[in-house]
């Protein structure tokens, strides 16, 4: 047997060999080299971290929930909040029992602003955004909180006030006494939870987010409410008992 020979026969060799490797990993099932490699969304969480799961579901429905109905979502999860920043103002400011006249004010206030209140946060969400990150954070926190945080506050105390009765001069002076107060404390917190939301927070959740640090926002709102209130009765109470008091006339009929 010549070296032609042994050539042409190691040839066909190793040829055979790879065909017959090639079968083998042909014929391997899917299923078996899925076992193989490792599966971002089946692996489970460490120990550590297993705590997690059971939150992420209602975030999740709430997300399909905000997907399939947004108006009615946002106008629902917007009357939870006025009516737990409520409820909560009365206990903190208050001793008196719970008045249900003042938690339904909020009900119809926090009903008629929750459309608008989202539709703007929608706007905010799709302008403003530049190639700098920082940049768009930035521009949105500033005409968030030149634009939308007083005309907000104006119309929350000013429906406080006229739904309670009061005259349209009443209602400015209440106006007066909480927007500008309201305004600037509101600098030591939206701007965080803005850029916070944008930053971290998905779209159809940013909604949800902002909800649960506005119940305490809006106990702090009711409990500015019901301080000024309180002032404006102490001081009509003191213009009353310094008012002179009018003496009947005495004076006799010319004959």
């Amino acid at each position: 047997m010549n070296s032609y020979t042994l050539a042409g026969r190691g040839s066909r060799l190793l040829l055979r060999l790879r065909l017959n490797g090639q079968r083998r990993l042909n014929s391997t099932k899917p299923q078996d080299q899925a076992k193989d490699v490792p599966s971002r969304s089946t692996t489970i969480p460490g120990p550590g971290m297993a705590w997690i799961e059971p939150l992420k579901e209602p975030f999740r429905a709430y997300g399909r929930m905000q997907h399939r109905s947004p108006y009615i979502t946002q106008l629902s999860t917007t009357l939870i909040i006025y009516f737990l920043g409520d409820l909560s103002a009365q206990k903190v400011a208050s001793d008196e029992p719970y008045d249900p006249s003042r938690g339904l004010r909020a009900l119809i206030i926090g009903g008629i602003s929750s459309i608008p209140n989202y539709k703007w946060f929608m706007f905010l969400g799709n302008h403003f955004n530049y190639k700098s990150h920082a940049r768009s954070i930035a521009t949105k926190i500033v005409i968030n909180q030149t634009f939308f945080t007083p005309c907000f506050n104006t119309y929350f105390f000013g429906m406080q006030s006229l739904l309670s009765g009061q005259t349209l001069a009443q209602t400015k002076q209440r106006v007066i006494d909480t927007v500008p107060v309201s305004w600037k404390n509101s600098w030591k917190l939206w701007p965080a939870v803005t850029a916070f939301s944008f930053t971290f927070v998905a779209p159809q959740y940013r909604s949800v987010f902002a909800g649960v640090i506005a119940i305490g926002w809006q106990t702090y709102l009711s409990w500015l409410n019901m301080k000024a209130q309180k002032e404006e009765d102490e001081r009509a109470t003191v213009s009353a008992a310094k008012a002179p008091l009018t003496a009947p006339s005495t004076a006799l009929p010319a004959a």
